[in-house]
């Protein structure tokens, strides 16, 4: 059997596995109502706002994930995740521009509940316990869940406001597509050789991220 098969069938079956909350996380009413056009810019302002405190907190995690892939792993995959990482400071200036053009005054954000429960998620993972494969697991799944919501957003049908299709490209391009099939093709790899504890491990964080993402859309939408 091609062992390439076997892999690629490990992400896949967490996917496979918890299709329905996967479904409440890549479609949920938020990011249908920009594809619909329906959306209240009032939650669409809440919510840049609210993701822009999360990308800064983004960094740190993404860090602590380079620190164990060097650790951890024969350092093969740390040009992808060094990408990533790099991509974060274009991502900041782009909410800060954003944010301007939007009249959200960044300065006077605060976290909101689920926007700080996600963040205090994110910072666990600089405990040294927690395992290389748990840690690319949980970014690739983090990424991915937003490349999903924002393609959506833009296939043919859409009636997304042009004023967000700015927004919706960012995340939903073939080129962050082919950048969350980078990552998802590491997790695969790591996954394949773990040990049974390791994978446990990781569904669960692939869990608790879905959970999160679900948490801060809703937030986005009315404030909790």
């Amino acid at each position: 059997m091609d062992s390439r098969r076997v892999e690629a069938g490990m992400t896949a079956a967490l996917m496979a596995r918890h299709q329905r909350m996967y479904e409440r996380a890549t479609r949920h009413p938020f990011t249908v109502s920009i594809r619909d056009g329906t959306v209240d810019l009032a939650a669409f302002r809440r919510w840049l706002g609210q993701d822009y405190m999360f990308v800064k907190e983004f960094v740190a995690f993404l860090a602590s994930v380079l620190l164990k892939c060097c650790r951890q792993s024969d350092g093969s995959d740390m040009e992808i995740i060094l990408g990533g990482l790099a991509s974060l400071s274009d991502e900041l200036s782009w909410f800060k521009k954003e944010a301007e053009k939007w009249s959200v005054n960044l300065a006077e954000v605060s976290p909101l509940k689920s926007n700080t429960e996600y963040c205090r998620f994110l910072q666990s993972f600089s405990e040294p316990e927690i395992s290389y494969t748990t840690a690319i697991t949980t970014f690739w799944i983090i990424e991915t869940v937003y490349q999903d919501s924002f393609a959506f957003c833009i296939e043919e049908g859409n009636k997304t406001p042009p004023e967000l299709l700015g927004t919706c490209q960012r995340w939903g391009s073939p080129q962050f597509k082919q950048y969350c099939q980078s990552l998802q093709r590491i997790a695969d790899h790591c996954l394949a050789n773990a040990p049974a504890d390791a994978l446990k491990s990781a569904e669960e964080a692939f869990l608790q991220v879905l959970e999160l993402e679900i948490g801060f859309w809703d937030m986005s939408s009315s404030k909790s």
